[in-house]
C-alpha cells in the first residue's frame, strides 16, 4: 500500500511514501518536537531558577506556561509563516503576529499570573509588583525568545527543502538526459554494425556468421554493462578490442589497425560507451570509403590520475570535406561531447583536429 503525502514539499518533488516510512517520519518529527520542548524548559528553569533562587517554581512556571506558547509557535509556523511571510505579505505577518502575542501576553498577565501562578506556586513571594505594564512587556519579549528561535528554524528548514527539491531535479533532469542519451547511442551502433552484417551477407562472405557471433556479444554489452553507472575500464577496453574484431572482419585486409593499452588500467573506472564512439566514428567515417592503405591507429594511456585516448584515421580525399563535415556533425561526437560534460564537467579535454588526409580525436579524462 502506498500513499501520497499532500505537503508542500512532497507537492514540489514528486515524492511517493509507503505507509511504514511514514510512521517513521512522523516518529521522529514527534521526538524532534518532544527534545526541543525538553530542552526550551530545562535552558529557561535554570536561568529564571538561578535569578530567583527558586528553581521549582520557575520549572512549574515555565510548565504552565508552555502550552500557550507552543500554540503561539505552532500557529506562527503552520499559518503565519507560509500563508504571509513565505508570500511576500511582510506588513500582514507583522501586524498579525504582534497582536497575537500581545494576545497571549495580556493572558498571562491577567489571568495566569494572578489566578494560577501568584496562588498555587508563590503565594508568600510574589507581589502585585509583577502586575504591572514592566511585567507585560517583559513577557512579550519572553514570548519573542521561542517565537523567533523556531521561527528561524522554520524558515532554515523551509531553504533546505526547497534548495533539496531544486537540487534533486536537476539530478532527475540530468539523469534523464543521460538515459535519452544512452538511447540514442544504442541504435546509432547497432544501425552501423547491421550495415556491416548486411554487406556480408550480400557478399554471401564465410564471415558473417563470426560477425553475428561478436554482435552478440557486443549486444550484451549495451543491453546490460551499459545500463550502470561506471563500468571497469579494462571491461571497454574489452569491448573496443571485440568491436575491431568484428570490423576487421568486414573489411579484411583492406584496413590496417594497430591498437596499444599502456598503463595500469586495473581499478580504474569510466562511463560505460565513453570510449568506444571514437572507435566506430573513425571506421564508419574514415576508412568505409576507402578502397585500399586505409589505416586507424587506436592508443590508450592510462595513469594514476586520467586516461588519455587517441585515435587517428585516414580519410578519403575524394570526399574528405564531407567525412570531416560527418564526423564533427554526427549523432555520435555530438551525444558523446554532451555525454562528457554532464559526467566529467571540468575534467575532460577533447581535441578534434583535422588534416589533409586524416583525422584524429584525443580525449583526456581525470579519474
Amino acid at each position: 500500500m502506498e500513499i501520497k503525502l499532500s505537503t508542500a514539499n512532497t507537492l514540489e518533488t514528486g515524492a511517493t511514501w509507503s505507509l511504514p516510512e511514514v510512521r517513521n517520519v512522523t516518529q521522529n518529527r514527534l521526538l524532534l518536537h518532544l527534545a526541543f520542548w525538553t530542552v526550551y524548559v530545562v535552558f529557561f528553569g535554570l536561568l529564571y531558577g538561578s535569578y530567583i533562587d527558586d528553581y521549582y517554581n520557575a520549572f512549574m512556571v515555565e510548565l504552565v506556561e508552555l502550552p500557550f506558547k507552543m500554540g503561539l509557535v505552532y500557529f506562527n509556523m503552520y499559518y503565519l509563516l507560509p500563508r504571509y511571510l513565505l508570500q511576500k505579505r511582510y506588513l500582514e505577518f507583522v501586524v498579525y503576529l504582534l497582536l497575537l502575542m500581545g494576545a497571549i501576553g495580556a493572558l498571562m498577565q491577567f489571568v495566569l499570573l494572578p489566578f494560577l501562578i501568584h496562588p498555587i506556586f508563590c503565594p508568600t513571594t510574589c507581589t502585585q509588583d509583577t502586575l504591572t505594564f514592566y511585567r507585560f512587556v517583559k513577557n512579550i519579549v519572553n514570548i519573542n525568545y521561542v517565537v523567533a528561535i523556531t521561527a528561524v528554524i522554520a524558515l532554515l528548514k523551509n531553504w533546505y527543502s526547497h534548495q533539496r527539491a531544486a537540487r534533486d531535479l536537476t539530478q532527475d533532469k540530468l539523469e534523464a538526459e543521460l538515459k535519452f542519451l544512452k538511447g540514442q547511442i544504442h541504435p546509432h551502433f547497432l544501425f552501423n554494425t547491421l550495415n556491416s552484417l548486411y554487406a556480408l551477407t550480400l557478399k554471401k562472405s564465410d564471415n558473417a556468421p563470426e560477425v553475428v557471433l561478436k554482435l552478440s556479444g557486443l549486444m550484451d554489452y549495451m543491453l546490460h554493462d551499459a545500463n550502470a553507472a561506471t563500468m571497469p575500464l579494462e571491461k571497454e577496453l574489452e569491448y573496443i578490442k571485440n568491436y575491431i574484431a568484428l570490423e576487421q572482419v568486414r573489411y579484411g585486409e583492406r584496413v590496417e589497425v594497430q591498437f596499444s593499452a599502456t598503463g595500469s588500467i586495473a581499478g580504474k573506472q569510466i562511463a560505460p560507451m565513453l570510449l568506444l564512439p571514437f572507435v566506430e566514428n573513425a571506421f564508419k567515417h574514415g576508412v568505409s570509403t576507402e578502397t585500399k592503405d586505409a589505416w586507424i591507429r587506436i592508443d590508450v594511456k592510462v595513469t594514476d590520475e586520467k586516461l588519455v585516448l587517441l585515435v587517428e584515421n585516414c580519410k578519403c580525399i575524394d570526399k574528405a570535406s564531407s567525412s570531416s563535415r560527418d564526423m564533427a556533425s554526427g549523432i555520435g561526437l555530438k551525444n558523446l561531447q554532451r555525454r562528457l560534460e554532464l559526467l566529467y564537467e571540468g575534467r575532460y579535454e577533447l581535441e578534434v583536429e583535422e588534416e589533409d588526409d586524416s583525422y584524429s580525436a584525443r580525449l583526456e579524462i581525470l579519474f
